[in-house]
């Protein structure tokens, strides 16, 4: 969706301006190359939630459940950008990047794991958020992926160190505080600090993009990607400090 605008047409021009424009692949090929970035994340941090690990069948329908997300999404930003047309200018940069891929994509996210996940008892530590939401956002970013770079492996290749760990890093970071509004009592509207932060990373992520400084997004990410690990490792901190009391 918007947040792939910058990728969507070949060849395609990496953050160092190198230039990618490989032959289109087979089918086979360019299923695999759009998922497995998001399989290589996801088991990542299945690792790291090794402990106390959440059931494979719920993993797998929340990957579904990020399938399903991509429509509603890619409707409501196509119908924006008909009331809207996309114009050369720093106001429509911005609004495409904060409210278009930003608010649109995060928040359909999040609705998926409000209505389907969060009152599972499965759910039942803090890091679940984290693993949910990046369960989430991995079976959008391969759907997305796939629809742009299906003829180009050069694209998927590209978005497989950009576009496809932004979205776990954004949803993951959210997927904290929607853990912190299921477990920790009087903080049940933690969610929506969350999204505020997944907006506006997501959004500062593609506004870069779209004004032409793809480099600038490398410290996004891994900026990103430290907070996020920071995250996790407090959430589990105090998800053992409550199993360990309730022992």
């Amino acid at each position: 969706m918007a947040s792939a605008r910058a990728a969507t047409l070949a060849p395609y021009r990496d953050a160092m301006g190198r230039v990618y424009s490989l032959p289109m692949p087979s089918l086979s090929l360019s299923l695999f190359l759009a998922a497995l970035p998001a399989v290589v994340i996801l088991l990542y941090f299945r690792r790291l939630d090794k402990a106390r690990p959440e059931p494979l069948g719920l993993i797998g329908r929340s990957v579904l459940y990020g399938f399903l997300a991509v429509i509603p999404a890619a409707a409501i930003e196509l119908g924006i950008m008909f009331l809207a047309p996309e114009r050369p200018s720093l106001p429509s940069r911005l609004f495409y990047a904060f409210a278009v891929a930003g608010l649109v994509e995060e928040s359909v996210k999040l609705y998926f794991i409000r209505r389907y996940i969060l009152r599972r008892a499965e759910f039942n530590e803090r890091a679940d958020g984290i693993v949910y939401a990046i369960c989430v956002s991995m079976g959008f970013a391969f759907v997305e992926n796939f629809m742009y770079g299906y003829r180009d492996a050069g694209v998927l290749l590209a978005r497989a160190f950009s576009a496809v760990p932004g979205h776990a890093l954004f949803s993951g970071i959210m997927g904290y505080y929607i853990g912190l509004s299921k477990i920790e009592p009087g903080r049940a509207r933690a969610w929506a600090r969350g999204l505020a932060w997944a907006v506006l990373l997501h959004g500062l992520y593609d506004f870069l993009l779209f004004s032409g400084q793809g480099l600038a997004v490398v410290p996004l990410l891994a900026a990103g990607l430290i907070a996020l690990l920071r995250l996790f490792r407090k959430a589990k901190r105090a998800d053992d400090a409550d199993f360990g009391a309730s022992a």
